[in-house]
């Protein structure tokens, strides 16, 4: 299973290379944002343009990964979903929680403002 990283100063982006999104993927990704591989990222950014299919169990995956990278202060989010990819990834009510960007440059938005609203959380 490989991903491609492209780390920035204020997130990482992460890019799997498979074209399904499954259980495998979803729980190396899991691994891979909250462990501490070697930078100081918190913030993720998972670019699906390659994954043209998911299976039905994705998106309970994703929202794991999701809601433990928002309790330990990371921002996560999703962009570049296929047609397919996307239908799965909004299909249960829980959906709503994620963080899902059509274009990269507002997935990097979504990240910056989530970074000022926790600077400005910290000062009260």
């Amino acid at each position: 299973m490989e991903f491609k990283f492209d780390t920035k100063p204020t997130y990482t982006i992460i890019t799997p290379a498979a074209d399904i999104l499954d259980d495998n993927i979803t729980g190396k990704l899991a691994e891979l944002t909250l462990q501490d591989y070697g930078n100081d990222s918190t913030n993720f950014i998972i670019d699906l343009q390659h994954c043209i299919s998911a299976d039905n169990t994705s998106l309970s995956g994703v929202l794991k990964v999701h809601d433990a990278c928002y309790a330990e202060q990371r921002s996560f989010v999703l962009t570049g979903a296929q047609p397919a990819v996307l239908q799965i990834l909004q299909a249960g009510d829980d959906s709503e929680r994620l963080n899902i960007a059509p274009t990269m440059q507002e997935a990097v938005d979504i990240i910056s403002m989530e970074i000022l609203e926790r600077d400005l959380l910290s000062e009260e």
